[in-house]
């Protein structure tokens, strides 16, 4: 079995990796390859309180398994934990400049919790504008043109822990994937050639990064950027957790009703913080359109 601790930190011949005073170089570099990493963004202090919130949202009984993983969606619901960063000014910073507006709706969160021994993720997209029928959630709401990654790998991002792989320069318009590979027919993942169509969840891939981050760095990528995470290999669980934000313009008419752990999000965020859920959608993972 594969521990992937020979895989090295890349040089790709342009940089990557950015200051939170860099965000404009930060910008050139997500525009031409689709990703960045800006570096402590996040005090060890509320990395911590994160690794906190992603166990009481995620898995409050601590019934995972090794070789499990789970997600919350919608983890800003989970309570006070996962919205205090809300109030850590440099973190705000950020996301008003990356959606270039002082104007911001929680778009959508999420937390990860992977188990030693937990699978890879396959490679995808999460944007769904290539889709022509709304069939699921995901469908409405991962539509936009804003960055779609904003990750903290609370734990650290290194291959034989489960992190995070992007590949460069796949964030292009109609991009017909790497070398030796075809899309999928919806283009949400690639398979090689000449083998069935589905999702491929290898890493022998022309073109793929592997991403070196600790717990205060975010990951950014744009909305169509390719990626998928390593198996976790090593003896301590893999904590990872996101938020992101559209301009509070961009409204959105969802089908479906907002669920209960939404609405009592709604009724209890502080009210100093309530203009972050103007315009808030929730997610229905059971709706079908």
């Amino acid at each position: 079995m594969e521990d992937y601790l020979h895989i090295q930190k890349p040089d790709l011949g342009y940089r990557y990796e950015f200051a939170t005073d860099e965000l404009d170089a930060m910008d050139q570099c997500l525009e031409a390859h689709g990703f960045a990493v800006i570096k402590d963004v996040l005090p060890p202090e509320i990395v911590a309180k994160l690794k906190q919130a992603v166990w009481d949202g995620t898995d409050p009984e601590r019934t995972l398994q090794p070789g499990e993983s789970r997600t919350r969606h919608a983890w800003i619901e989970s309570g006070p934990g996962a919205w205090e960063v809300l109030d850590y000014a440099p973190f705000m910073d950020i996301h008003r400049h990356l959606i270039g507006t002082d104007e911001l709706t929680i778009h959508r969160s999420a937390a990860i919790i992977r188990r030693t021994g937990s699978a890879p993720v396959g490679w995808h997209t999460d944007w769904c504008g290539y889709a022509t029928a709304i069939k699921h959630s995901g469908d409405v709401l991962n539509r936009g043109l804003w960055p779609s990654g904003k990750w903290f790998y609370l734990t650290g991002s290194r291959p034989e822990h489960g992190g995070l792989c992007v590949i460069e320069d796949s964030h292009v318009e109609n991009w017909e994937g790497p070398e030796g590979f075809r899309m999928t027919a919806d283009r949400r993942s690639f398979y090689p050639e000449g083998t069935e169509e589905r999702a491929y969840n290898g890493f022998d891939i022309p073109g793929l990064v592997p991403l070196f981050t600790n717990g205060g760095d975010m990951i950014v990528f744009a909305h169509r950027t390719y990626h998928g995470a390593f198996p976790n290999r090593i003896e301590e669980t893999r904590l990872s957790c996101g938020i992101g934000f559209r301009a509070r313009s961009h409204r959105i008419d969802i089908p479906w009703e907002i669920p209960e752990e939404g609405q009592w999000f709604l009724a209890n965020l502080p009210d100093h913080l309530r203009g972050y859920a103007d315009g808030y959608t929730s997610i229905n993972l059971e709706w079908q359109g």
